[in-house]
Formats: C-alpha cells, structure tokens, sequence
C-alpha cells in the first residue's frame, strides 16, 4: 500500500495544470474502448473505422494526459499487456508501480502451505553463463537425476541431491530451445535453432569429438523436444520436435545411425556430424503459428503439442497422425495454450495460455472443457502436475506461481519469484519431482521448492506427545488409537487420516502418571493404570470415567500399575487383570450395582521348586464370588523340599505377563528380570518353571535372559475350527506388546465369557486329603480332551535380544535371532497380526524385526518347520515401547520413549507419518520414499537364503595359566637373548582367553 501511495504523490505532483481525477477517467476509457476494439477483432467483427487506436495513438494520448509523470517504456509495456490480455491492467501500472498478483485470502500459515516457500534453495554454479537464462529442465526419474540446458549452450547433469554430476559447453553459435533425455541410446538430447545435439555424457572429456553427435541442417528453428517412451522401443528411440512454422517432427535414432551415417568431422569440431538427409525424419504441419510446447503422454499412448494458434491451440493424438494424412484430434482455445500437462489419477489434460484461464479437459472430448480454474492475472507460461497427491501448479508470466487441487478445482497456494521484474519474464521452465517431492524452476539460476509434507517428514522431528509414551492401544472397532504419554495426557487419533480426536489431561489426578492401558474387545471401554495403584475404566467413544478402583490407603510407588488385561466388558460385570510393580498378579471386578472396582482373587507367590522336575501341582476348586480362575492351593512333597539344595524359589521381579483362556486351555505366565518363567495351569493344575540354566552353573540364570515381554501364540486354523465348531472363550494377551494381546483380550463372546469368570483363594494342606480324590478326576478328563489338537505356544523376549517359544510343556522349542548388521539390543514388545501369521517385535535400540510364524504354527512340533524373518528396520532411534498391526490397512504402528507414534508399510517398512503432523496420511500411495529425520537406515527385506546374526557374547580377554604352561618350546633360534621379548610377548598372547562364563557370573553376585 506505500508503494500505491508513493506512486499516486508521484503522479499527483506532476500533474500541474490538469485535473488528476478526470485524466485517469479519460485514461481508463481509452484502455476500454482499445480492448473492445481488439476483442472484436479476435472475433473477426471489427470493422475499419476513423477512431482505431493504434499504438501511436495511445502513447499520444496518454502523454497528453499525464504529461512528463509516465516513462516510455511503462506506456509500451502498459499497451501489450492490454492488448495481449484483453483485460484492465491495474492503472498504477501506467507509471511503472507493478503490483503483481497478491496471494489475496489465500495467505497461509506455515503448517497449511503446499510449499514451503522459505525453505527455497538456489543453484548457481556451473549452471548459465553470464547473461543467460535457463531453456529447458527434464527429470530422469528412471536413473534418478535432472538435466538442465541454458540458453547460451550449458547442459548439466545433477544427481538426486542436486550436485553436478556432468556439464558440457556446446560450442554453437544457436541458442539451445530445450533438451531431453534419450532412454534406450543412454544420450541427452538438446534442439538449438538450427540443428539437433546428442550428448554423450559418459564420455571422454579429453577427447573432444567423443562428446556426441550434432545432427544438421534443420531448415526451421527449432523451439521444443521431447522423447517418445514406449515399453516396445528396446534398441532405439523417438524424438517429438516443433518448430516455428507449426510443423512437428518425429525422429527416430538407433545405434547404428550414429555409426554408419556419420559425417568425417573436423579436428576442431566438437561433435561428430550427422547430415539430416540421411536420417528418416517425418513431419507434419499441425499448428499456424509456433510450437510452443510437445509433450509424449504415455499413460495415453498419445503426443500433445500446443501453439498460440487460436483454431488449433492444442493436439492430442496418436504419433501415427505424423505418418498420415488423418484429421488429428484438436483443441480449440481463445489465443491459443502455452503450456500443457496430464493428470493420471484425474484423468484430466489441463491446459493454460494467454487468457490466464486453465482448462481441464477430458482426453476423448475436444467440444468443451471439463472444468475451469480461474485466478490468474497474467498470461500462463508453465503446467505441471504434482502427481501424488492430485496437485496442479501453475506459473503465470508474472512469476507468480499457483497451487490447485485438481479433484476439488480449489486453489490452495500462492506465491511468487521475488527475482527481477515482470517484464523481464519470457520463458521459465519448471519440473515437479515427484520422488523427491521438490519443485524445480529454471531461469538465470535454478529454484527448488520443497513440499511443506517432505520438509516436515524429513526435518522436523515427529512429536506426538511431548513426553515419553507409556502406552499404544488399537481400538479395531472404531479404527482409532490410544496413547498415553508419561505427563498423563491421553490422546485419540484416527488411525486412517492421522487426525486427533480428543484428549483427556490428568485423568488419573494432578501429577499422577498413567502407566498403562487395556481396551475390551468390542472398543466400548478402555482402562488405564497408574502409578500409585489406582485404575479407571473409560468410555471410549465420549472419553467419560465409567468405574474407578479408589487409592488404598498408604499407597506407594509399589504399588505402580505395570500392564493391564481386559478379560470381560459388558453391562453387567467388568473384569481386569492387572500387574503391580511389587509382582503381584490381581483380578479386579465391578458389576452393575457397584459404584466401584474391587480386587476379588490374587494370583499367589510362587513357592519352592524341584530342582530337577521344577513343577508343583496344583488343588483346584471353584469359587461361588467369581469363576474366572480358580482358587488355588499348592500341592508340595514336603519331603523332597526339604533339603535347600534340592529346591530353589523364583524371582519375584515379574516384568510382564501373558494370558490365555481358549477352549482346553486356561494359562498364565509371567516373566521375570533374571530370565525365569512361570507357567501357571489351570486345565492341568500345575504350575512351573521355566528357564535356561548356564551350562558352567547349573544353578544360576544369566541375567542376560530378562523376559522383557511375553505372547501366547495359537494356529488361526485351529482357533478358527474351534470357534465355528462351538462357541467358546478365547481370552490371549500379552501386555507387553500390541493392543491386539497386550493390555486387550481376544474375546469373541462374551457370552462365554461370563462361564469362565474367575476368583482365586489359596487353599490350605489340610483340605488336601478331602479334595485330591474328587478333583483331579475331573480335571483330567477335561485336560485329555482339550489336547488333542494344536497347542499353544509361549513367546518370550528376552534383554539378550533373542525370542524363544516354548511348549506349554515346559519345553524349549526354538530360539529366533534377529537378522541384522546392527546389534538391535534387548527386546521389549511383542505383536502379531489378527491371523497369527506374523510376529513382531521391537527393541530397546529401536529397531523391529518381522518373522513368518504360519508354517511353525502348523506344526510346531516338526523341526523342519521353520520361522522365516521377513523385514528389519528402526523406525525410530530410541527405545520402541509398544507396537501393533492392523491388517486392513497392512501398515504396522510404533511407539517410542522419543514421543512419537509412527505409522508404516507392513510389507516393506515405507514411512507413511506420524501422528500429529499436519497432513493427512496417504495410506495407499508409497511412490515417495522418504524417511524421518533421526533414522538413516532403509528397511531390510530378509531373502530366503540369509542366515541369522550369531549370538555373540563379549568378554574380556584374560590370562589362562593352564593354558601358559601348556604352551610347547619354541625354536632354539628364538631362544636367543635377543629374542626373549619376542618370546615372553608371544606366549602372552597365545595364552589369553575368554572369561570362564561361571566366574563372570560368580563376580556378579558379589
């Protein structure tokens, strides 16, 4: 607005003797009648009359009236604006305040741009010449680099960070017109004004006419080119070329043109010479005026041209109108079309020229335009489709650029080229990397804007919460998910777009930190735990507390909640299993008359086990208050515990747990920091220890083999027969891993549920004799029916980094290692998808491996079946907390201590977003590839021949004295007095060895 002002004084001071109000009146009726006059002369209804405006006539007029305060060069560019555009140029204009196109109600925030403008960057170098100028900008997406040609003969080649990777300077007196890539011939082709440039950039610098071939004479100027590429074409390639007569050409080469039609060149020629005569070119006149632009559409098998021609502004045809004397398919456009491009998704061909209106246009349909996009004050030089997400982005000659969507027809951008002034603008070639999500424009130096997404995904680090996550829930009904982070907040987001729904702040009080979470199987109610022991079930959908377990009095941080299962949701009874930090294992319920939650049956303290057979039978009975689990009382052979050394008694630093309640089958397992299991049995009445004792030390456990996480696994086929045959409960969940078995239950039926509610009392020896005859009867029928059949298998995640699956048995079945270059560190969370196929896990270092467990599940018991690790990548740099797999959508969810809650590609690891950013995830488009900004490693596809990283432990070397007076004599020649160091140091060397495992683990009991 100052420069408004400014100008106005300017003009108002100079204007001594005249009325400014009435001259600019008297102005502005000259500029409309010169307009209507050039209208009708479009038309062809102009008629000759006394009047004409001519531009002699305007300057005249104009100076009479504003006097010395207009230029001459602002009167000349005022008239061809006028009449090139037929419209009301602004009045300012006339004394030389250019006010460009304003973004107007379009301006932006940052988070909102398509571009972000202030992240442009600038080549320079090695690009023009002085007083140069960008003709033409290509993209190779094939081999992944850009060319760019100037004006006055420089052609480079940038590889995909934009460092020049090759530069020529064609040594012609034309000027180059543009350039283009030859696919099969591997050249780079450039049109001057009178001949055809083929560049061999693989060649030899040092010998000169190695560097290509020029192909002359042209007998018109050349102005555009452009490559034909069909899948058909293996050993040659076609080139599409317009000139300024209208003609366009059609040029095929191979290999053997440029070996047995070449000219002798000179000794101070550049390029070896090809006479034109001797290569078959065909052209055909399809345009009145110049070629502005030819372009090769192969998603349409069709080439397009387009010309300032009024009747035949555009062509779009098959490349065999060349050959004939068929009536190719034209475009009519009011003064012509400059520009062009094809929208694949859309369908759409959008063209743009000096009317400043883009039309939409169906391929098949050359009547009329489809759609209209309006907004440009100046006359459109350059189209260009973002191709991902269904963008058009166009460039007027008054370097303004604008960004449409082409589904919607609404404008979402605009900004514009700062650089030089709006006459200056007379091409300007413009490209959109759609790998790289960049934009690249070309005058005296190259312009690259970047998407405001890529910027955001590759710079920005991703930030769901500001704090650590706690926790990860999938809701599978409703397709949201849950996190928690460690300040309390609780956040719900759209698993398709990205979007958060709501938020809950403090929901378990000022300062209290939420744990951990659960969701019931039909995603009605979710419950959250806490630090100090209180936990709370909410509605989901409205984010309403339901029921709360009040803080017991004297509450510590031991009794902080660790994982959380939900065993039964319905109106009448609620029923959680939850784990403290002091390892206790607690049923907690709440029925429709109780306002709150109660704990009504404790999972008991392991007791001393058989060293030799480590499993205690157990005393079943039911119980009247719940029916859940059974109470229990331990069976023990007083006798053969009576002696310590014969027994020992587990860990009670439980980590995690794992639950499983099918048909036959009613397990609990947790798992301990020094790598002890328990296996509770309520089918069979047992419970037991496993663990894999140190071969140096039968009785120690390597701390290395911490259970960090814990999954039941069942064959889909076999729970799938189950469930069709009868229905029956099916209760799996692992808390340590995806929502899917952590902190959720697999439970078709709630029905059937409600016949397996449990409550738990430990029974005294006394009622042994009473209760032993008439239970164990009973509970062996139901044992020997329920296995028949697959049985589940018990994945545990260890801080050595390895899985082991064990048998309900007690037996170890199998150790998976991960496959990786990189050591991924202890594991921490375990998934698998809804069909039990795949099995996932994360780990401390950020990383998650993929293994194929559907042929082991089958038959787990045949060692041949084997579990194939499918993919490895980090997805984050920090430790992966929690994880699921959602398989409609095939993508993969992680969570970390870093805050962010990421989102990928199950089959191959492609980075879709996190949530939290500002657009909306695009869940089925992976032809960008792109990576956060704190991860550098691509994703790892394991090939079926890779073998499994070794399990390596490092110690440190140490002297072994038996094996130092072991060591044999060396030679006599050695024995010299001069070679006594290089003895003494040599034994020394030979007899280090690896720590012994069982004094290592001796000193760490110290």
């Amino acid at each position: 607005m100052s420069e408004k002002k400014d100008c106005v004084k300017e003009g108002c001071s100079a204007l001594k003797s005249l009325d400014f109000k009435n001259a600019l009146e008297q102005f502005q009726k000259l500029v409309e009648k010169m307009i209507i006059q050039k209208t009708k002369e479009g038309s062809g209804l102009y008629t000759e009359e006394d009047d004409e405006i001519d531009y002699d006539k305007f300057y005249k007029t104009t100076r009479a009236l504003f006097g010395s305060a207009v230029k001459d060069h602002n009167i000349q560019a005022f008239f061809r604006k006028a009449i090139n555009n037929l419209d009301m140029p602004d009045w300012l204009e006339i004394f030389g305040c250019f006010t460009g196109e304003s973004d107007g109600p379009l301006s932006q925030s940052k988070e909102s741009m398509v571009f972000l403008v202030s992240e442009k960057k600038q080549i320079t170098d090695s690009v023009v010449k002085r007083k140069d100028v960008i003709k033409g900008i290509v993209k190779v997406s094939r081999l992944d680099f850009t060319i760019t040609a100037s004006q006055k003969g420089v052609i480079t080649i940038f590889n995909n960070q934009m460092k020049v990777q090759a530069t020529i300077n064609v040594e012609d007196t034309a000027w180059i017109t543009g350039c283009d890539f030859l696919p099969q011939l591997k050249y780079v082709v450039a049109v001057t004004e009178s001949t055809v440039v083929i560049w061999d950039y693989k060649s030899d610098d040092n010998i000169p006419q190695n560097n290509g071939y020029v192909i002359k004479p042209m007998k018109n100027c050349l102005l555009c080119v452009c490559t034909v590429t069909t899948p058909d074409h293996l050993a040659k390639d076609s080139i599409l070329m317009g000139d300024d007569k209208g003609y366009v050409y059609l040029l095929t080469l191979t290999s053997d043109d440029f070996i047995m039609k070449q000219y002798k060149a000179e000794k101070e020629s550049q390029f070896r010479v090809l006479n034109s005569e001797n290569l078959n070119i065909l052209k055909r006149k399809l345009h009145d005026d110049w070629v502005g632009k030819v372009r090769y559409i192969s998603a349409l098998k069709r080439f397009g041209s387009c010309s300032t021609d009024s009747l035949r502004s555009f062509v779009l045809d098959d490349i065999k109108r060349l050959e004939d004397n068929l009536p190719p398919r034209e475009f009519s456009v009011p003064k012509g079309v400059n520009a062009f491009t094809y929208c694949g998704k859309a369908k759409v061909v959008v063209t743009g020229g000096n009317d400043r209106v883009l039309r939409l246009w169906n391929p098949a349909i050359n009547i009329r335009p489809t759609g209209k996009l309006l907004g440009h004050k100046h006359s459109v030089v350059e189209i260009v489709t973002n191709e991902k997400d269904q963008h058009v982005i166009s460039l007027s000659s008054a370097k303004v650029f604008r960004v449409w969507d082409v589904q919607t027809l609404a404008p979402l951008q605009v900004f514009h080229d700062n650089q030089g002034s709006p006459a200056e603008l007379d091409t300007f070639p413009m490209v959109f990397d759609n790998d790289h999500g960049i934009l690249i424009t070309g005058s005296d130096v190259i312009d690259i804007y970047p998407l405001a997404n890529v910027i955001e995904d590759t710079r920005h680090l991703p930030r769901t919460h500001e704090k650590s996550i706690n926790a990860l829930i999938y809701n599978r009904a409703l397709h949201q998910i849950l996190t928690i982070c460690t300040e309390s907040i609780l956040k719900v987001w759209d698993l398709e777009t990205g979007y958060q729904i709501y938020q809950i702040e403090d929901a378990h009080g000022v300062n209290i930190e939420v744990t951990c979470a659960a969701i019931e199987i039909n995603g009605f109610y979710v419950a959250t735990g806490a630090c100090d022991g209180t936990v709370k079930i909410w509605e989901f959908e409205s984010g309403q507390e339901y029921k709360a377990l009040p803080l017991a009095q004297h509450s510590e941080d031991e009794h902080r909640v660790l994982k959380i299962v939900y065993l039964k949701a319905d109106e009448s009874q609620h029923a959680l299993l939850v784990l403290e930090k002091t390892g206790k294992m607690k049923l907690i319920q709440g029925d429709s008359t109780q306002t709150h939650l109660h704990v009504t049956w404790v999972l008991p303290d392991a007791v001393s086990f058989p060293r030799r057979n480590p499993v205690v039978y157990l005393l079943l009975k039911p119980d009247t208050s719940q029916d859940f689990f059974p109470a229990i009382r331990i069976l023990s052979n007083i006798s053969s515990l009576s002696d310590d050394t014969q027994s020992f008694v587990p860990s009670v630093e439980i980590n995690c747990f794992a639950v499983i309640k099918v048909e036959g089958w009613s397990l609990i397992a947790t798992g301990s920091a020094n790598g002890e299991i328990i296996l509770w049995d309520f089918e069979s009445g047992s419970v037991r220890c496993l663990h894999e004792t140190n071969k140096d030390s039968q009785d120690s456990v390597s701390p290395e083999c911490g259970v960090n996480a814990m999954l039941f696994l069942v064959d889909s086929a076999f729970t799938s027969r189950k469930r069709s045959s009868q229905p029956s409960t099916a209760v799996m969940d692992d808390v340590s891993a995806t929502p899917e078995h952590e902190s959720s239950s697999l439970n078709p039926n709630k029905e059937n549920v409600e016949s397996d509610k449990v409550n738990t009392e430990i029974t005294t020896a006394e009622d042994t004799a009473t209760s032993e005859d008439t239970q164990y009867p009973e509970m062996n029928v139901q044992s020997s029916k329920a296995r028949v059949g697959h049985s589940p298998i018990l994945a545990s995640a260890h801080e050595s980094g390895c899985i082991r699956l064990w048998s309900v048995q007690g037996n170890l079945v199998k150790e998976l290692l991960p496959f990786s270059k990189d050591p991924s560190g202890p594991l921490t969370v375990l998934c698998t998808d809804i069909s039990t196929k795949l099995l996932l896990a994360g780990s401390k270092e950020g990383y998650v491996m993929c293994w194929n467990i559907a042929s082991f599940l089958e038959d787990s018991q045949n060692k041949k079946k084997q579990v194939k690790e499918k993919l490895c990548w980090r997805p984050h740099n920090t430790e992966v907390v929690d994880l699921f797999h959602e398989e409609e959508k095939n993508v993969v969810v992680t969570a970390s201590t870093d805050g962010s809650v990421r989102i990928w590609q199950a089959e191959n690891g492609y980075y879709f977003g996190y949530f939290g950013q500002s657009r909306k995830f695009e869940l089925s488009d992976t032809s960008r590839l792109i990576l956060p900004p704190d991860v550098n490693n691509f994703t790892a596809i394991i090939r079926e021949e890779s073998k499994p990283m070794e399990k390596k432990v490092e110690y440190p070397l140490m002297l072994d004295k038996d094996k130092w007076k072991s060591l044999t004599r060396l030679p006599l020649v050695l024995e010299k007095a001069q070679h006594a160091n290089v003895i003494q140091d040599f034994k020394f060397f030979q007899a280090l060895a690896p720590e012994k495992s069982h004094r290592r683990i001796a000193r760490l009991k110290l």
